[in-house]
């Protein structure tokens, strides 16, 4: 049995202005609460769109919840002359304790490379931000089988200069593209399978010690009738949920069968 934390991201996408935010955090704090989950049974974490985050800080700090939040990207660059970008001290200084990076709809529709990646990673970890990593094959490559040596590319390649004592709280999610959104779920055994070769991988760049205390998330269509399933293996330590997240209640659902797995 791990002793690592149940950890439930819920990524908003493009979804959600800053006043349905505001509902759909209290809701989800009100059923979280009904389910009877307590802080320390699971962390619970909500990913808005950057407009959201001033208004979800505000209810989290101001009612004193016990949830987390996060941002769905950050910039590589320090503050300065890049129209459009936000940079990871902006987001520290707005509580985020979180940040995703490297999802696949940022390396298809933005073009990010590995090597972004790892610069968004290093900003991040700059700003004292703990860098949720994407990675994750397409179905043509898990059909020829090369789903593994691909993702543990991705792995490494987003990973490539750091050192073990700089990835301290690092957690990756392990995403198939294939099924993100479109209601295809890889299986439990697909997922654990995933998991172990990416922990695997991290031992033998980073040591027991950092492999260890990495927590692995699966995402991919995740719901409540799948979720316990998915993170009943030893490496799966959680889950990032995309379209199930946008209702707290059915957010809280789901959370609640995870800890009950």
């Amino acid at each position: 049995m791990s002793d690592r934390t149940l950890l439930l991201a819920g990524n908003w996408k493009m979804n959600h202005d800053h006043l349905e935010a505001i509902s759909s955090v209290q809701k989800l704090a009100w059923a979280l609460e009904d389910a009877k989950l307590e802080e320390g049974s699971c962390e619970v974490v909500v990913i808005p769109p950057y407009t959201d985050i001033r208004s979800v800080q505000t209810l989290v700090q101001g009612d004193k919840l016990w949830l987390k939040y996060g941002a769905q990207d950050v910039s590589q660059h320090e503050p300065g002359a890049h129209t459009g970008e936000i940079a990871a001290s902006f987001l520290s200084r707005l509580g985020c304790a979180y940040v995703v990076i490297g999802h696949s709809e940022r390396r298809a529709d933005n073009h990010e490379t590995n090597e972004i990646v790892a610069a968004k990673i290093r900003a991040a970890l700059s700003a004292d931000l703990t860098p949720i990593l994407c990675v994750g094959e397409s179905l043509e490559q898990r059909q020829e089988r090369t789903h593994i040596d691909f993702t543990l590319g991705q792995l490494e390649e987003s990973l490539a200069g750091f050192g073990a004592d700089e990835l301290d709280g690092l957690v990756i999610a392990y995403e198939p593209v294939w099924a993100i959104g479109t209601g295809e779920t890889a299986t439990a055994a697909d997922a654990a399978e995933m998991a172990a070769a990416i922990r695997a991988r991290l031992v033998e760049r980073y040591g027991d010690a950092t492999a260890a205390s990495t927590r692995i998330l699966y995402g991919g269509s995740v719901k409540t009738d799948n979720v316990s399933e998915i993170v009943a293996s030893a490496d799966v330590d959680g889950a990032l949920v995309g379209g199930a997240s946008l209702s707290g209640p059915d957010f809280a659902a789901l959370c609640k069968a995870a800890v009950a797995k």
